[in-house]
Formats: structure tokens, C-alpha cells, sequence
């Protein structure tokens, strides 16, 4: 066994024991070579239970995070999901072992290009990616079954509670303030009515809005 898959299944057990317990998350987490995610000068750590930097001033999610998230997102294969925030494209690689379609959206040119080429080395044929503002969502591919979004907006962006589903649900971080996020479930049922949930305290990046000017 090579020293990757030990550290993998080390944390997938740590994951566990943290409270995951949804063995087609924690699967598809298993099945997502994390170390593809990060720059090289970080590759043996990825598998610590650490969020890590990224490109353009951005993060990689910690792993119970990701985990967490997808499993309060209650993924399941025939639904379509949309991602505001590629990043690394860790999070859209493991949703897309669990859901049917996923379209992910990023402001950052050099992270969607970079993502891009990573989904199809990996051969993961069902996420679409857009360069654009997360704030809009995806109007053309609207509704969806399942949205998820990956840095902390201020408050709950209406137009994504727009663009969901009859029976959606949405998982995101919202608070004005690093110190003061939390991630909330935001669920809409079948007949349009929209409940909030707050789930656990945490601390993203800022959900910008508009396209990145990059140098």
C-alpha cells in the first residue's frame, strides 16, 4: 500500500469518528485523489484533516468540511447540483461520484481553466464549469435539484433560492464576518415555501461578487 492510500484511509476513519456517516460520501471521498487538488509544494499534507492554500488566494477546503457539507446536502444520483465556487475542483470531484449532473461556477479564470483540465484527466465527464458570478447562479441550467456554495456570502443570495427546485436544498456558509459564519441549509418544499437551518459555526473565504481581475 502506498503511503497516500494509508494517509486516506486514516482520514476517512478520522472522518467517521467525527461524526460522517454516510458511507456514499465518505466513498466518494475515498474514490477523489486529493493530492491532484493542491500544488505540489503541499502534496504530502494532502490528506491531513487541514485546509490548504490554493491559486489566487484561495483554500481547499478541510476534509470534514467538504464531507460534511456534501452529506448535509443529501446528494443522490439522478439529481442535478449546482457549485458557486470551483476553487481547486475538490468539492465538484466528489459530487460528482454522488449526483447526476453538476455544474460549477467560478470567478477566477486561472482556477476554472486549471479545474477543467483536471476533471477530464480524471475522466470525470459529468461536471460542467462556467466562468462567471456566483451571485447569478446559472440561470440557463436552472432549476436545481441541490445547490452548494463554497465561500461565505453575507446573507442567503435570493437569486439562488430562486433557482431551486421544488424539494431543493441548498448548503452554504453565510455570515458577514470570519467570526461570525455559519453554514446554513436552506430547503424549499413542494409548494415553494423556504425554511433556514443553521447547522454549525465555521470560517470561509468572503463570496465575492463579479467576475476576478487577475494580473
Amino acid at each position: 500500500m502506498d503511503n497516500n492510500a494509508a494517509q486516506k484511509i486514516r482520514l476517512i476513519m478520522e472522518l467517521r469518528r467525527q461524526g460522517i456517516q454516510d458511507t456514499d460520501v465518505l466513498s466518494a471521498l475515498e474514490r477523489v485523489p486529493r493530492e491532484e487538488f493542491i500544488p505540489p509544494t503541499f502534496k504530502d499534507r494532502a490528506y491531513e484533516n487541514i485546509a490548504l492554500p490554493i491559486a489566487s488566494g484561495q483554500t481547499i477546503s478541510q476534509p470534514f468540511i467538504v464531507a460534511y457539507m456534501t452529506e448535509q446536502l443529501r446528494p443522490e444520483s439522478r439529481r442535478k447540483v449546482l457549485e458557486v465556487g470551483t476553487g481547486s475542483g475538490y468539492q465538484a470531484a466528489v459530487l460528482s461520484h454522488l449526483c447526476r449532473r453538476v455544474y460549477s461556477m467560478e470567478r477566477y479564470r486561472s482556477l476554472q481553466v486549471e479545474a477543467v483540465k483536471l476533471f477530464e484527466r480524471l475522466k470525470l465527464m459529468n461536471i460542467t464549469t462556467k466562468l462567471g458570478d456566483g451571485y447569478r447562479g446559472w440561470k440557463e441550467q436552472a432549476p436545481f435539484d441541490r445547490i452548494i456554495v463554497t465561500a461565505a456570502a453575507p446573507e442567503i443570495p435570493p437569486v439562488l433560492v430562486d433557482q431551486m427546485n421544488e424539494g431543493g436544498i441548498m448548503i452554504l456558509p453565510v455570515g458577514p464576518e470570519p467570526s461570525d459564519q455559519a453554514i446554513m441549509r436552506v430547503t424549499k418544499d413542494a409548494t415553494g415555501h423556504v425554511t433556514e437551518e443553521e447547522l454549525m459555526p465555521v470560517r470561509f473565504v468572503p463570496l465575492v461578487q463579479g467576475l476576478a481581475v487577475e494580473t
